[in-house]
């Protein structure tokens, strides 16, 4: 019998879903918004339409993130760590370091095959997350993605010596107020970004192989200037915003084939979509 499951990761920034069996049949990622139980229904509405099943179909639903406990529907929920770390396995067999940046938080986990030996996150400071670069990004007018490209170009680096937010903002805006080129400015910027999280990080010791997950790994300007710094190329995921909700859906699989194995009633929850009718 091959089980449907799900995953459900409501980041602090980014709302991720994704259904499988042995496949993935849908995946869903969209902006996390104030009401978390409206926006768990929303997704997961659409990650079923996408999949052409209902919700019945789904033998098991586990939910990760910062707003997990939001997630009514859900069978189980789990720590991110967990689950970052089961979806890069996934992925990266060999995976000893992972790096991911949040939108909230930064955060480095340290494996042996798929088993979480030690963590270490930084959710203190802005300055080593993607809101960070997001709100630079929209500063400067630009993507993120664009602003990674961008970075290629730099002739030099131009240091951005301000961590927080608003005062890194004003000193960008100084800086090409004389006459500092943009691509400069941006290098110099994903430089100590890439810095910061790198000195937290190694902390565990960072091994090879490494991979960089969450969104500031869609940028190529950031994997570059890790790159540089670790001094091996990283890995990154097809879709480097998914692998905590793979893991969360590969972690349900794991407990409900292992409930089957042990011949045991698989524990799920009386649960309904309030959008339920959307399915009939």
């Amino acid at each position: 019998m091959e089980l449907i499951t799900a995953g459900v990761d409501i980041g602090s920034t980014m709302t991720k879903v994704v259904i499988i069996n042995k496949e993935i049949l849908a995946s869903i990622i969209g902006p996390t918004g104030a009401e978390h139980r409206q926006l768990a229904d929303k997704v997961m509405a659409q990650a079923l339409e996408q999949a052409g099943i209902s919700f019945e179909d789904v033998h098991y639903i586990l939910a990760t993130g910062y707003g997990r406990i939001n997630v009514p529907f859900a069978d189980k929920q789990m720590t991110e760590i967990a689950c970052h770390a089961r979806g890069i396995h996934s992925f990266f067999p060999t995976a000893r370091t992972v790096i991911d940046i949040g939108g909230q938080d930064s955060k480095a986990i340290k494996l042996d095959n798929e088993k979480v030996i030690n963590f270490v996150m930084n959710d203190q400071c802005a300055a080593g997350t993607g809101r960070f670069l997001e709100v630079i990004a929209e500063a400067l007018g630009l993507g993120l993605e664009e602003m990674g490209e961008m970075s290629l170009r730099a002739k030099k680096k131009e240091k951005i010596s301000n961590t927080c937010t608003i005062f890194a903002e004003q000193e960008i805006v100084s800086r090409l107020a004389e006459g500092a080129a943009v691509e400069d400015i941006v290098a110099g910027l994903f430089e100590g970004v890439v810095g910061r999280i790198y000195h937290m990080a190694e902390r565990l010791k960072i091994e090879n192989d490494t991979v960089i997950t969450g969104g500031g790994a869609k940028s190529i300007g950031i994997i570059k200037a890790f790159e540089k710094k670790l001094g091996f190329t990283p890995m990154v995921p097809p879709e480097p915003l998914l692998t905590g909700a793979i893991g969360a859906a590969l972690l349900g699989r794991d407990l409900a084939y292992g409930s089957m194995e042990r011949s045991e009633p698989l524990r799920r929850k009386e649960r309904r979509l309030k959008s339920a009718t959307f399915f009939k």
